[in-house]
């Protein structure tokens, strides 16, 4: 028989494992997802991904500002579910609400626990030097990503992987397993395996403080921050506006880099093709973003911004 299932998630990297899960024979019952968030210039309300893709489809959707609400529990509880599926939804689930469906909640996690639980797996991966991550299906327990691996898919870290293309591996990856779960648990063949109490660690969500470059760090070391904070929130330094000038120091996120042989005090530019110094070796700057404009390759973002050999960055 076909499940029934709430599926509860809000980011892009939820909309691919709905869509799949929407192809299938399996009932979604109703969508969870977070409230409706200003955004742009303007601070107009914009739904989330989820919510946009459920609409489409012609999904219910509920966006609850938390499920700690009796009124809200006893709502989830009158679907009558078999199964709920979590996919970065952005709320603590109370254990009222982890017992109500028949099979309990499964959440699709973005790497092989107990290695990275928390918020940002995917970023940690990639500044930590991994060179191999993936997704597991996971029932969900009141710890934060405590509970035992159903379902797993293991899945390569290029040298090149930024933060955004590992997203779209791992997301179409989840979008694969989770519906292979869904049908293993319909026949009652997903079976768990508890976590391993060695080799845990917690990605903690990013620190503003974090994407600030330290040209004194290893030119690979950077190159793994810069990549990890690829497209979002952006590594960032600071360029001096010229001697005499009364502007403020510009902002420019560093997008991608690559690490190359040169020395010299760090922050120093090499070149005048962006080669900067770091602590140990240099990276060549090779996509980059000034505040409030749009991402640029090296050589267009060094048409409308001069910087020579021997500037110092910040």
């Amino acid at each position: 028989m076909a499940l029934r299932i709430a599926f509860m998630g809000t980011p892009d990297f939820a909309v691919h494992v709905l869509a799949a899960l929407a192809k299938t024979d399996h009932e979604i019952v109703c969508v969870y997802t977070q409230p409706p968030r200003p955004a742009g210039r303007g601070k107009a309300l914009r739904q989330s991904a989820v919510h946009d893709l459920a609409q489409s489809l012609g999904l219910p959707v509920q966006t609850p500002i938390t499920l700690r609400d009796v009124d809200e529990q006893a709502a989830f509880a009158a679907l009558d579910l078999d199964v709920a599926i979590i996919v970065a939804y952005g709320l603590i689930l109370p254990l009222e609400i982890l017992e109500v469906p028949r099979f309990g909640c499964l959440n699709l996690h973005g790497s092989l626990l107990p290695r990275w639980r928390g918020a940002a797996p995917i970023q940690r991966a990639i500044m930590a030097g991994d060179s191999v991550t993936g997704v597991q299906v996971m029932q969900m327990e009141e710890g934060l990503d405590t509970g035992p691996v159903l379902m797993s898919q293991r899945v390569d870290i290029a040298a090149d992987d930024t933060a955004g293309r590992l997203h779209d591996k791992l997301a179409a990856a989840g979008a694969a397993l989770m519906p292979k779960a869904l049908d293993a648990l319909e026949v009652g063949a997903l079976q768990g395996t508890a976590q391993c109490e060695d080799g845990v660690t917690y990605a903690h969500k990013i620190d503003k403080k974090e994407a600030r470059i330290d040209w004194a760090k290893p030119a690979e070391e950077l190159d793994r921050l810069i990549r990890g904070l690829s497209p979002f929130p952006g590594a960032w330094f600071e360029l001096s506006t010229p001697k005499g000038a009364a502007k403020e120091p510009v902002r420019v996120k560093v997008l991608m880099a690559v690490p190359e042989a040169g020395h010299g005090a760090p922050g120093e530019v090499l070149d005048d093709h962006l080669l900067i110094a770091c602590g140990q070796g240099a990276l060549r700057l090779t996509r980059l973003q000034r505040a409030g404009k749009g991402v640029q390759a090296a050589a267009d973002f060094l048409r409308g911004q001069g910087v020579p050999k021997g500037t110092q960055l910040s």
